[in-house]
């Protein structure tokens, strides 16, 4: 079965052509980060003009990419929920005119769920990997899944604030290192002293078991900052490499601490923040031997992109949905 998957949540333009939910025959985006640079986040009129500008030939090239036609394609998948309304609506009603013109069933797909499964992307998929533990960590969204069959989802911790990646953006932007955030302090943390700054691990406690929140973490570097007056190019390493940890512990901790007590077989990272060289080897360091670590196979994958909204789709049981009737939500709970 192949699957055309569209991605417009957020400051991506995204189209990809995926068979039967694994081998992805094209994978196209086009990123509008160095424009949302320019104003240090992404600004939603702007990114849904770029998507609206985008769009037709984003979708054109998947299918170059891929070598097929319409007749080639099985169904449309299409992020519905949640992400930036007017950046959603380009999307969905690309996919249902798509849908509509060349009579294709449209699937709609949780954006989150797409992360989850950009894990199942190049990789041979069988039901004896389950139960999986996921942590999902971006810009918009933070959570611990567990995932007990295909799209039997239980969110057992979550956000109450900030997202980790979140509070990337928003620490960089103090910093005036650019946008986004995530790369940039990553690659300032590598000079410099993780121990240097002794800022809070946010929620490590037996009342906030799995959940998070990083705003009060936000707020101790700003202190620090405001106390520091003036900054050089040694303190804001020291500051980088701080806070990363700080954030890399709490993330860590959580997910190690549930993966034993539910006692999953595999445990996966998902969303931009699981491209953290540091997370990756801080979780394996102390997740049990016998668990099994995935990451998504590709960088591409790591990060906002069509090929996982495909593969989400093709592993969705309620596979057709009625084109004609959408909607779009900023919000929507994992389910």
């Amino acid at each position: 079965m192949r699957i055309l998957g569209i991605e417009t949540s957020c400051d991506e333009t995204a189209a990809a052509v995926v068979e039967d939910g694994t081998k992805v025959l094209s994978n196209v985006i086009a990123s509008s980060v160095d424009l949302h640079a320019q104003t240090g986040g992404v600004v939603p009129e702007v990114a849904a003009r770029e998507h609206l500008r985008q769009i037709s030939p984003v979708v054109d090239k998947a299918l170059s990419d891929a070598k097929v036609g319409w007749d080639d394609i099985d169904a449309i998948a299409v992020t519905h929920a949640p992400g930036l309304l007017t950046s959603l609506l380009v999307g969905v009603n690309t996919a249902q005119t798509l849908a509509y013109i060349y009579n294709k069933p449209l699937i709609l797909t949780h954006h989150v769920a797409g992360h989850i499964y950009a894990n199942f992307l190049e990789r041979q998929t069988t039901n004896d990997q389950f139960p999986i533990l996921i942590l999902t960590i971006s810009g918009g969204h933070n959570e611990l899944v567990l995932m007990k069959s295909h799209h039997d989802f239980e969110v057992i911790g979550e956000t109450l604030d900030d997202a980790a990646g979140e509070a990337f953006d928003k620490i960089a932007r103090l910093l005036d290192l650019g946008f986004p955030g995530g790369p940039i302090i990553s690659k300032r943390a590598e000079l410099g002293d993780s121990t240097a700054f002794d800022f809070p691990r946010p929620m490590l406690d037996k009342d906030n078991k799995y959940n998070f929140s990083f705003s009060g973490l936000k707020s101790a570097v700003k202190r620090e900052v405001d106390r520091l007056k003036t900054i050089d190019e040694r303190q804001i390493n020291n500051l980088c490499a701080s806070f990363q940890s700080a954030v890399i512990d709490v993330l860590a901790d959580k997910l190690t601490m549930a993966a034993d007590e539910f006692n999953v077989k595999s445990v996966h990272l998902a969303g931009g923040v699981s491209a953290n060289q540091l997370l990756r080897k801080t979780v394996r360091e102390r997740l049990s031997s016998n668990i099994e670590l995935l990451w998504p196979e590709e960088m591409i994958y790591c990060t906002d992109n069509a090929a996982m909204i495909a593969s989400a789709a093709f592993f969705n049981p309620k596979k057709e949905f009625n084109a004609k009737s959408v909607e779009v939500s900023s919000q929507l709970d994992l389910s």
